[in-house]
């Protein structure tokens, strides 16, 4: 039976990762967000009006209970992720949780586990795993174009602001390099080559404020019919200004993603040095639409969670960066 009404989102979290989505939502056909919810009402209204929503909140519960969206797209800092995502399956509304979605490996067991007892959607929002550039290098490794993969590396990183107030670096609002870049090398790399990843080894570089600033995670994919197990060295940082790139080499090849976590290009290279294929993705006007296709595809099959992003990548993924942050 065709659906009247739009798929319809609430945001709960009003700052620049939010609008994006806003932005995102208006380019998915027959999707709309219709409430943002803030712990300050004059930033949800300011939220609302600037970005076309109807309803604003300062209370996360009771958007809920008023509004009874689809699906929540939780936007605020990573300390509140537990939390909000908790409140939202409580009530049996699936989520859409920023990454990283949770701080420890106990809060997304418990998440995770209420999520299928209810028989409710609950997925990390790695929108770069949906990427065109990165769904294209993934099925070059698949298809063993570049022979059999047998070491990775991929760095991300910037000089973030040094405040012990933003988040970045304040503890309290879940900061540090592994909640905001580890994550996207950990998980961009692991869907790449698609196999379980063994941490042989992670070590961090802490700041003043008690967060990690530079991390490392040396990771281990096992060979398939006997050939050679595959390293990947993975770093992330606050405190420079990096080459973000990611470069998987194989036996008669490599592949090439610059900057990976959003990456609009990937790039293929023969066993000589010689590029084969240059693939240029110069549609995609916002990366989050392709996750947002999902989460609405996942729904409407009434999935517990997403292939892409199952919930055991972002249980292997939380131990590592609880790890790294020192939790």
């Amino acid at each position: 039976m065709f659906r009247e009404d739009p798929f319809r989102f609430a945001i709960m979290g009003a700052g620049n990762i939010a609008a994006k989505f806003c932005d995102a939502v208006n380019h998915v056909w027959f999707t709309k967000v219709a409430a943002v919810a803030s712990k300050s009402m004059e930033r949800a209204r300011t939220f609302a009006e600037k970005n076309g929503i109807e309803k604003a909140y300062d209370d996360y519960e009771k958007m809920l209970v008023e509004e009874k969206p689809d699906c929540v797209y939780i936007a605020a800092t990573t300390d509140a992720h537990y939390a909000l995502s908790l409140l939202c399956v409580k009530h049996g509304i699936p989520v859409l949780c920023e990454k990283a979605m949770f701080e420890t490996v106990k809060q997304a067991q418990e998440v995770f586990s209420l999520a299928e007892e209810k028989k409710v959607f609950v997925m990390e929002a790695m929108w770069s795993r949906f990427l065109p550039a990165v769904k294209e290098a993934k099925v070059w490794v698949e298809y063993g174009l570049i022979g059999e993969p047998v070491y990775g590396e991929i760095n991300i990183g910037f000089r973030a602001e040094k405040n012990p107030q933003n988040r970045y670096y304040n503890p309290a609002l879940g900061g540090g390099a592994a909640y905001d870049l580890m994550v996207y090398c950990y998980e961009i790399m692991s869907w790449l080559v698609d196999r379980p990843a063994e941490v042989l080894h992670a070590a961090s570089v802490m700041g003043e404020t008690g967060v990690d600033l530079t991390d490392h995670a040396l990771l281990r994919f096992a060979g398939k019919d006997g050939a050679p197990d595959m390293l990947a060295s993975c770093t992330g940082t606050f405190l420079a200004d990096v080459e973000d790139n990611l470069v998987i080499y194989g036996s008669e090849g490599k592949i090439v993603l610059p900057c990976p976590h959003f990456a609009s290009e990937a790039r293929r290279y023969d066993k000589d040095g010689n590029l084969a294929v240059h693939f240029f993705d110069d549609e995609t006007l916002n990366g989050f639409t392709w996750q947002i296709e999902e989460v609405k595809e996942c729904i409407r099959c009434h999935r517990t969670e997403s292939e892409v992003v199952p919930h055991s990548t972002t249980l292997s993924c939380t131990a590592l960066l609880e790890r790294l942050a020192g939790k």
